[in-house]
């Protein structure tokens, strides 16, 4: 007789597995408890025994499931802001890798955002990022992306309150793990993550933008614009010669329209490039009568080719956006970055040859 495969914990909802464990004579109240076992208390085998449930349909679910682990190969912590880096192994050759962000300004309610990644590689090829030139390997599976909160949360002192995939990858090219991944972090007997604080973020696929539109997904939706004037940003993410910007902000507008929320909209500032006052006009004439948040971030660039704006050059900017575009302006901090592990920094230069670049996330 043929071996079936394997149903594998962590990479299915809830409801998903009350269906396929139903034939082994799993109860919707047992598979929700099997998944709590493996998702919110990180278990690594099927309980032997669990209150009201005869053993036999225990061993029958032990035998017809496999429960997956990313291995932990590497781990840093910067000293200078406590961001940490985790380097992971999941089921191809590649290592990818996660980060813990640490919010502990308040007394009481310290916690911790953690940066996922969604594929190994990227093929967006974003001029200021260094995964780009590491080029597309594979997606990741539900259970790799929700492994990395797992692990973490494991090695964390302060729960895990927020998850951002803004890791290695282009979340909306694999849009259906990526769903499954939040559902699982957000579900009750999963890890309880409020879907607000679980954020996805796109360089700009039109198609993922509808769907998730179409879906009414919970979560929050993050673009990287960068720049506002279509031939500029050609030169800096190609996925503007695909997804031009007219396309993009009708995709965008229509968002905010059903969602009725602020539009959340990455700017990666790079001197000389991006942050003069006609771009902060660009941008105000391209979101005009839209409600939008600007966040603002330094790039990181290795090679040195694209540097961040000086102070003076950043306070001219944000006037400039604050008389101009008059919405919400967020200055993110990119943290980590003496380990790496800064945005546009994943994947440390140890895992590349010398003659190679190194790779990293955006």
């Amino acid at each position: 007789m043929e071996q079936q495969t394997p149903i594998l914990f962590k990479n299915h909802t809830a409801k998903e597995l009350e269906v396929l464990l139903a034939p082994f004579g799993v109860k919707p109240w047992l598979a929700g408890k099997l998944q709590s076992a493996m998702v919110r208390n990180g278990l690594t085998s099927v309980p032997e025994v669990i209150e009201q449930t005869s053993w036999r349909v225990l061993e029958k679910v032990k035998n017809a499931t496999h429960i997956p682990s990313l291995q932990l190969i590497d781990k840093q912590i910067s000293p200078r802001d406590g961001f940490t880096k985790y380097l992971f192994k999941g089921d191809g050759d590649i290592p990818f890798e996660t980060v813990r962000i640490p919010l502990l300004h308040v007394k009481g309610s310290e916690k911790y955002v953690v940066c996922v990644s969604s594929q190994v590689g990227c093929a967006m090829g974003c001029s200021f990022c260094a995964t780009a030139k590491m080029g597309f390997k594979r997606n990741l599976e539900p259970w790799e992306m929700v492994d990395q909160i797992i692990q973490i949360k494991k090695d964390s002192v302060h729960p895990v309150r927020g998850v951002v995939f803004m890791g290695m990858g282009e979340p909306m090219l694999n849009y259906d793990r990526v769903m499954k991944a939040a559902s699982i972090l957000c579900e009750p007997c999963g890890l309880a993550i409020d879907a607000k604080s679980i954020t996805i973020s796109t360089v700009g696929i039109v198609p993922g933008i509808k769907r998730f539109t179409q879906e009414k997904q919970p979560y929050r939706l993050v673009v990287s614009l960068t720049s506002a004037n279509s031939e500029k940003r050609k030169t800096l993410l190609p996925v503007e010669n695909t997804h031009p910007l007219e396309e993009l902000m009708a995709a965008v507008r229509d968002y905010q329209k059903q969602s009725g929320v602020r539009i959340m909209l990455a700017w990666t500032m790079m001197s000389g490039i991006n942050t003069s006052p006609e771009d902060a006009k660009e941008l105000a004439k391209l979101t005009v009568g839209m409600p939008v948040k600007i966040d603002l971030i330094d790039v990181n660039d290795p090679t040195g080719k694209f540097k961040k704006p000086s102070e003076d050059e950043l306070k001219t900017f944000r006037d400039a956006l604050n008389a101009e575009v008059a919405q919400p302006i967020v200055r993110r901090y990119s943290g980590g970055q003496d380990i790496n592990a800064g945005c546009g920094m994943l994947a440390g230069l140890h895992l590349v040859e010398p003659d190679k670049p190194s790779c990293a996330g955006r």
